[in-house]
């Protein structure tokens, strides 16, 4: 199923006064009706939990980099979004002209509903190899427990999808790993084409194994008594055959991996970044867990990764070591959903391969913690390291929420992180400062803060990020409309991409009522 949307501008009105948005393009609709109208192949009616017709959720964008195809922009998503785990189906979008233009589809193969055997999919990634091709990486489940087997997941799969037309159509999914034993769950999956050579692509994942007979909720990805190894796997031949899936790195029994993501560094190094998560017993027989920024490296292409204990740079501390929920609707009335499900728990990271820049080499990580504020809501963290992984900065807060506001409306949330053409780095966040005492609602709004390292300034500290702040959505968008799956969700993480006029892409998703969607995808070109 295939359309082409044309964006219609003026979509939102530019709020009096807000001067600092005047760079962000006003946001444009990626993707609005469904990509599967009307299917009925995968019974969803029979199925337990709930489902938000028409929703959009988790969208991811990556960037052409071959030479005249600089306006070439591809973006999964989820189609459909389940309450208890995954949607109806994955979603591309991919526009030829910088996004004024859409072709906008399924990803074919993938679930009942695209010719696909599996109930549901989640965890869209995209990445481009520099010959143009495209991969697409998702997670396909079932939620329903199999067949005489008592508790567990349903059968799961990482599958990778290819597109040689710059994202306009694809080949059928090919699977990297699958499990129909329901102790194992393949979760929080990345792709990473190396950006030097075509013939290389890199697939990484945290495989999760219970104990036999538990049941785990799909995408539940703290607990006790399990273990969550970081599994990898490549092409070496451009996509037309894959290694066997292998453990890279095991954080041990009752510990586990997750948002594993694979970077490449200037000398061809690949960086696998991830939050370590450690669980441990408190002193009233408690589980309490640390989470770690944490990787692993590989100086051969993924043949061999360094063996031993990760790396270990900062510690993640979000909300969520603290309470059930990271992030909080401030003004819930009891009996309500007052959660908002977040990337509390997942690092970004992106690295800076421009030569002729500034910073060329460096990583950087974001993440949302709450140790600026003695752990009393989420913000966004930034560290930076110049040796590739091995040292970090110091974390410093770089969301520029006002502190004038109330507590509650303070909390930031799911940051994305890239390097211009100039190698200045946004990142962009959500936050609640519009946010009235109506409890019906929960105004929230989209931002990116932008740094340009330069000799002296370089970008480690909070000052070089003040003023640098831009509204992406000119009217907020409504937290309470979205779907809810363990709290209002749009989704682990949002897109952002580099563009060829040294400003980013947002691909991010609101809830957009008067269209009767809980959620759609849209985007804005920012210009730091």
């Amino acid at each position: 199923m295939r359309s082409i949307v044309a964006v219609a501008p003026g979509a939102f009105l530019l709020l009096a006064g807000s001067l600092a948005w005047a760079a962000a393009s006003v946001p444009t609709v990626v993707a609005g009706p469904s990509v599967i109208p009307g299917c009925t192949a995968d019974a969803a009616a029979t199925q337990p939990g709930t489902y938000y017709p028409g929703s959009q959720a988790e969208p991811w964008v990556d960037a052409n980099p071959h030479a005249g195809s600089e306006g070439n922009f591809v973006a999964g998503f989820q189609q459909d979004r389940w309450s208890n785990g995954g949607s109806r189906t994955l979603g591309y979008a991919s526009t030829l002209n910088g996004g004024a233009t859409w072709t906008v589809g399924a990803i074919p193969g993938i679930t009942l509903c695209t010719g696909g055997e599996f109930q549901r999919a989640t965890d869209p990634w995209v990445s481009f190899s520099p010959d143009g091709s495209v991969y697409f990486m998702s997670l396909a489940l079932d939620i329903t427990t199999p067949p005489n087997r008592s508790g567990g997941n349903g059968k799961n799969a990482m599958l990778v999808s290819k597109s040689t037309d710059r994202g306009q159509s694809w080949g059928p999914p090919v699977t990297l790993i699958r499990d129909d034993n329901p102790r194992f769950l393949n979760d929080k999956n990345t792709i990473t084409a190396d950006p030097e050579d075509s013939r290389y692509v890199y697939a990484v994942w945290g495989r999760l194994q219970a104990p036999l007979g538990s049941v785990i909720n799909p995408e539940n990805a703290i607990g006790l008594g399990f273990k969550g190894p970081a599994t990898f796997t490549r092409t070496t031949d451009g996509g037309a055959t894959w290694e066997p899936a292998r453990k890279i790195y095991d954080p041990g029994a009752n510990n586990q991996t997750i948002g594993n993501q694979i970077v490449v560094l200037r000398d061809g190094t690949l960086l696998n970044v991830f939050n370590e998560i450690l669980n441990f017993k408190n002193s009233n027989h408690g589980a309490q867990f640390d989470s770690n920024l944490a990787l692993v490296r590989s100086f051969d292409k993924g043949a061999t990764w360094t063996r031993g204990p990760a790396l270990r740079g900062p510690r993640m501390q979000p909300m969520s070591q603290v309470r059930a929920s990271s992030v909080v609707d401030p003004d819930a009335l009891p009996g309500t959903v007052s959660a908002v499900r977040t990337g509390d728990i997942i690092p970004q990271v992106a690295v800076n391969r421009r030569p002729d820049t500034t910073g060329w080499g460096h990583v950087y990580a974001v993440w949302q913690d709450a140790s600026f504020n003695s752990m009393r809501y989420d913000q966004i963290a930034f560290s930076r390291s110049t040796d590739g992984g091995l040292t970090w900065s110091t974390p410093i807060q770089i969301n520029q929420t006002p502190e004038t506001v109330l507590e509650g409306n303070r909390q930031a949330f799911t940051a994305s992180v890239r390097v211009a053409t100039d190698g200045t780095i946004g990142v962009s966040y959500y936050d609640f400062r519009h946010n009235t005492p109506d409890p019906a609602t929960l105004p929230t709004d989209y931002f990116l803060v932008s740094c340009r390292p330069a000799p002296d300034h370089d970008c480690t500290q909070p000052e070089h990020w003040s003023g640098s702040e831009q509204r992406i959505t000119p009217q907020f968008l409504d937290m309470r409309q979205a779907p809810v799956a363990r709290g209002f969700f749009l989704g682990d993480y949002m897109g952002l991409a580099a563009d060829a006029a040294g400003g980013f892409k947002a691909i991010f998703v609101q809830s957009r009522p008067a269209a009767g969607d809980a959620g759609d995808v849209f985007l804005s070109t920012v210009q730091p």
